[in-house]
């Protein structure tokens, strides 16, 4: 009998130990309620996108107010064409607004910063972003060090 209270003890330890972890993978994924927010379609263009990912975090002062939703190449301009879901609580985005890309903790996980401007008419569904930052990438940063560094001139010995 005491066996069988243990085994059941464990049983529902590992049940619950299950769901706790299918929660936080729920959780860190942002497979959570804020997709089903209302939205409505900004676009912008980028350099480069160098990382950015679909269902990557579209934030504002910090806050999280919608994801991207698509990312393609541009045939005519050959740059990339970023599709993002802003929630519709979110409305006075104005049309002088930066949209960057930037990266977020030790990870490098890639999201889009939106800086507000100061113009008095703001983005509807289906309109652009003019103003754009793309990422920075860190093999080209390094890339372009060394490219200095072998082209400074040598230091005489004293």
């Amino acid at each position: 009998m005491r066996t069988r209270v243990v085994e059941m003890a464990v049983g529902v330890f590992m049940v619950a130990g299950i769901a706790a972890l299918f929660f936080l993978a729920i959780k860190v994924s942002g497979l959570s309620e804020e997709t089903s927010k209302p939205s409505y379609k900004v676009y912008a263009s980028f350099q480069n996108a160098g990382g950015l990912t679909v269902r990557a975090k579209v934030t504002m002062a910090g806050v999280v107010i919608g994801r991207v939703t698509d990312i393609r190449l541009d045939p005519k301009t050959l740059k990339a064409k970023v599709t993002l879901d802003v929630h519709n609580d979110v409305n006075e985005i104005s049309t002088d607004a930066v949209a960057s890309i930037l990266t977020a903790g030790l990870l490098g996980e890639k999201y889009i910063g939106i800086v507000p401007g100061a113009d008095d008419t703001f983005l509807k569904a289906g309109d652009e972003i003019e103003q754009t930052q793309s990422a920075l990438v860190l093999e080209d940063l390094i890339g372009k060090f060394l490219f200095n560094k072998a082209n400074e001139p040598a230091k005489p010995a004293e």
